[in-house]
C-alpha cells in the first residue's frame, strides 16, 4: 500500500469557515468580557479584572488567553492589579491544561500591535498554548496542516469541570 500523500495535504477543518466568513473582524474578547453565557464564549474563568477564554481560532488543542475587561493594546496601560490578576490567570491556564490536556510545555507570549501578530491590537491578551514532547514545533502555524485531535464544545466542557472542581476544592 503507497502512503496516502494526496489525503493527507487537504485536512478538514471546517470550524475555520467561521472566521473566514466575517466580513470584519469583531473583537470577540470584548463580546466575551460583556457577555453573561460562558459557555457560548467559552469563558473558562472570571476574575475581578480578567478572565480566561479558549481560543475559538486555536494554534493547537488547548490554546487559551488570558485577557483583561478593559480594552487596552499596551502593556503600559494596564494597572497593576490587572497585570497580577493576568498572570494569575496564566498559571492557572497551565494547571487546568497540564490537568485535562496532560500539556509538559507551554508557549505563553503577547502579540503588541498588529506587526506582531495581534489580530486584535486594541485588545491585549496573553496566549497560553500547550505543547508537548514531540509535537511540531511553529512552523506549521506559519505554513503547512495542522491537525486538531479534539473539538473546542468537548474540551471547553473538560476544562470548565476541572476549573469548577478545583475552585470548589480550595474553598
Amino acid at each position: 500500500m503507497e502512503f496516502p500523500r494526496a489525503e493527507l495535504e487537504t485536512l478538514w477543518a471546517p470550524w475555520r469557515f467561521e472566521y473566514f466568513e466575517k466580513s470584519s473582524p469583531s473583537d470577540f474578547l470584548a463580546d466575551a468580557a460583556r457577555a453573561s453565557d460562558d459557555a457560548a464564549h467559552l469563558v473558562l474563568l472570571r476574575r475581578k479584572n480578567s478572565f480566561l477564554i479558549m481560543n475559538r481560532y486555536p494554534y493547537t488543542v488547548g490554546h487559551l488567553m488570558a485577557v483583561p475587561y478593559r480594552k487596552v493594546g499596551e502593556l503600559r496601560d494596564l494597572g497593576e492589579n490587572e497585570i497580577a490578576e493576568l498572570f494569575s490567570l496564566v498559571v492557572r491556564g497551565q494547571e487546568l491544561l497540564r490537568q485535562v490536556v496532560k500539556a509538559q510545555g507551554f508557549n505563553i507570549g503577547i502579540n503588541v500591535g498588529e506587526c506582531a501578530g495581534a489580530g486584535i491590537p486594541d485588545h491585549l491578551h496573553i496566549h497560553i498554548v500547550p505543547r508537548w514532547s514531540g509535537d511540531t514545533n511553529f512552523m506549521p502555524m506559519l505554513a503547512g496542516p495542522r491537525v486538531l485531535s479534539q473539538g473546542l464544545q468537548d474540551l471547553y466542557q473538560k476544562l470548565r469541570a476541572a476549573a469548577e472542581t478545583s475552585s470548589a476544592e480550595a474553598k
